[in-house]
């Protein structure tokens, strides 16, 4: 049997870091994850698919990610019951992250400035010869060892 899944969206809201009552950290997001096709005259669909992060995990995520930053997350599918506060029966299934990467350009912390490190004009081409790349051309009338 198998069990993975692997998402990659933006995060919807900041994450909080929470602990359990035996000190086990934990962090539940929400990840926007646009569906792959497009029926044609239509929106792109979106699905909000919630995420659980267990101890360094969740204090990594709470750490480094912030809302609308784009995340991949590699975990298993997991369905879980619980009660609500009139103690009716409720059902959840989530991601249970075993692996969260970045993904996307690093986002400026002030979205009005002008540049920042990742995000520098890329020089105008000029007239100068390219490196070296440390390669010989061949010609193509000498034979080829393979």
């Amino acid at each position: 049997m198998l069990n993975k899944a692997i998402i990659m969206g933006r995060l919807v809201a900041d994450p909080e870091l929470k602990t359990t009552t035996n000190g086990t950290s934990v962090c539940s997001f929400t990840l926007a994850v646009d569906r792959r096709f497009v029926k044609q005259g239509e929106e792109r669909q979106t699905d909000f698919l919630d995420v659980v992060a267990w101890r360094s995990q969740a204090e990594f995520f709470c750490k480094y990610f912030t809302k609308g930053r784009m995340a991949n997350v590699v975990g298993t599918i997991q369905k879980r019951s619980w009660e609500d506060k009139e103690g009716n029966k409720r059902w959840s299934t989530e991601i249970v992250a075993d692996e969260i990467n970045f993904c996307g350009d690093k986002r400026p912390e002030n979205q009005n400035a002008a540049t920042n490190e990742y995000a520098q004009p890329v020089p105008a081409m000029a007239d100068e010869p390219p490196q070296s790349s440390g390669f010989m051309p061949i010609d193509a009338d000498d034979d080829l060892p393979f």
